[in-house]
């Protein structure tokens, strides 16, 4: 690991003995959050009150560090089955309105993917576990940790009565894994209020590239998720009597999904590379300048061999091309045992991640033509339909911005080296939509490292990544008042 360097003499060096003072603390408050199982995806009303509890916590927490608290309702969600579920509150905080120093504004997210000890834990999920320095549990990384790494940077300062650099602002919400519900809307309502005075907007909710050297996001790909369904009818056959007479849904399924992607990885839909921006000189140098140990890497992730061999080819085709994935088929056999079924109706599933300058209309309509093309080739007496259910533009930043530059300085300032300049494969929408909907410059200032493992099993944050996460933060608010004294 970077060792950190010696911190300026003055606040940050305080406030840097402060964080290490009281690291067991923060771990302990990190713990407290991480009991809560506030899983958004699964909808149902014990794990939404586990949500409103949650955000109950974070409004405290804030109010606790002198900030003024808005718990924004934010309706309800309507399910398909008629059932409504109250969507947890979006809670603005603000901290310090000096305007003579800038206004920072920090989002993140208090809920959680699904996560059972069962599906593969080694730990309960939902019991914060230290093994050998890593902070196993769900949401440690995606996003508990980082929200609390900030108010920890805060409340660093609060607690050695030192000046706050900057003022700070907290946009968090409780539904970032099941898209945002309701967020958009109030970004909208509140351009001309609470972000009114923002200077830039952080987002920590990514990894870094590598294990131990940190890095700075200013790019992320769009997606647009697409079901396949073919049907013959709603009730299932049996193979014995109905098998080698009829189209078999799930033979149709098989090829149209075949159809879309190769085995290099590449995609097989006519046009879809037609609107992807061209790679630029300047562009390959920053692939070049990246540190990556391919074989760390491979290694980390528990793969055997990746499709490209060089770390360039890699990075691009992970960041700046688009790929597509194949996710699952619904209405398919899929328990343990024999079962000589033939699925009358089955939905395929898969997925294109965007990249710059791809458009979604576009590329919906590619993917609808193509796949139109190869199930009229079968000449099958099934019915198929393609939607395409979700559809999240990719996100770039300036990376001139003030912001980039002041995190660059803490980050140097904490961990002794400079970032990898990075984009990151997903989508987060969030991102693009802070950023158009406000005219707001947005930062990514990730703290995980590559093998962190969010959304999987075993998810965990280091307590390296955690602690000295916090003094990032704290290192970044002194980079941003510095800056701003010279605009």
């Amino acid at each position: 690991m970077f060792s950190a360097s010696t911190p300026p003499p003055g606040p940050l060096e305080k406030v840097f003995q402060y964080i290490d003072l009281h690291q067991d603390e923060f771990v302990q408050t990190l713990k407290e959050w991480v009991a809560v199982e506030s899983d958004s995806v699964q909808p149902v009303p014990r794990l939404r009150r586990e949500l409103l509890r949650m955000a109950g916590l974070a409004a405290d927490r804030l109010r606790g560090l002198g900030a003024r608290v808005a718990s924004v309702d934010a309706g309800f969600q309507q399910l398909s089955d008629g059932q409504t579920l109250p969507i947890p509150p979006i809670l603005l905080a603000e901290l310090g309105s000096d305007p003579k120093k800038p206004t920072v504004c920090f989002y993140g997210h208090l809920d959680v993917q699904p996560a059972r000890q069962e599906d593969g834990w080694l730990t309960d999920p939902y019991t914060l576990t230290e093994v050998d320095g890593k902070l196993y549990g769900r949401g440690t990384t995606d996003n508990k940790g980082p929200v609390l790494a900030w108010i920890n940077a805060v409340s660093a300062f609060k607690a050695l009565d030192e000046d706050l650099p900057v003022n700070i602002k907290f946009l968090i919400e409780g539904m970032e894994e099941s898209g945002s519900l309701a967020l958009e809307e109030l970004v909208r309502k509140e351009k001309s209020g609470f972000f009114s005075s923002v200077d830039c907007i952080v987002i920590s909710d990514n990894l870094w590239i590598s294990r131990r050297k940190p890095a700075l996001i200013y790019g992320t790909r769009g997606n647009s998720y697409f079901t396949v369904e073919v049907k013959c009818r709603d009730q299932d056959f049996h193979s014995g009597t109905f098998g080698g007479i009829l189209n078999e849904p799930m033979a149709d399924l098989v090829a149209l999904l075949g159809s879309l992607v190769d085995a290099s990885g590449r995609i097989l839909v006519p046009g879809i590379y037609g609107h992807v921006a061209p790679v630029t000189e300047e562009e390959k140098r920053v692939y070049e300048a990246i540190d990556l140990d391919m074989e760390e890497y491979r290694n980390s992730s528990q793969v055997k061999k990746f499709l490209f061999d060089t770390k360039e080819e890699l990075l691009m085709h992970l960041w700046r091309y688009p790929s597509l994935s194949i996710h699952g088929i619904e209405g398919a056999f899929h328990e343990p045992g024999a079962k000589t079924v033939i699925p009358g109706r089955v939905i395929g599933k898969f997925s294109i991640r965007l990249v710059p300058h791809m458009d979604m209309s576009v590329v919906e309509t590619q993917v609808k033509q193509h796949l139109e093309y190869i199930f009229s080739k079968r000449n099958s007496s099934n019915q198929m339909t393609v939607s395409m259910a979700l559809g999240l533009h990719p996100w770039i930043a300036n990376i001139s911005d003030h912001q980039y530059l002041a995190a660059k300085r803490a980050i140097k300032t904490v961990f002794g080296t400079e970032p990898d300049m990075i984009r990151d494969g997903s989508t987060i929408p969030i991102a693009k939509i802070l950023q158009d909907t406000t005219q707001k410059s947005v930062i990514m200032l990730p703290l995980g490292a590559v093998d962190d493992g969010e959304h999987s099993q075993n998810e965990k944050i280091n307590r390296w990544n955690y602690i000295e996460g916090s003094k990032l933060f704290a290192a970044f608010f002194l980079e941003m008042a510095k800056l701003h004294s010279s605009w």
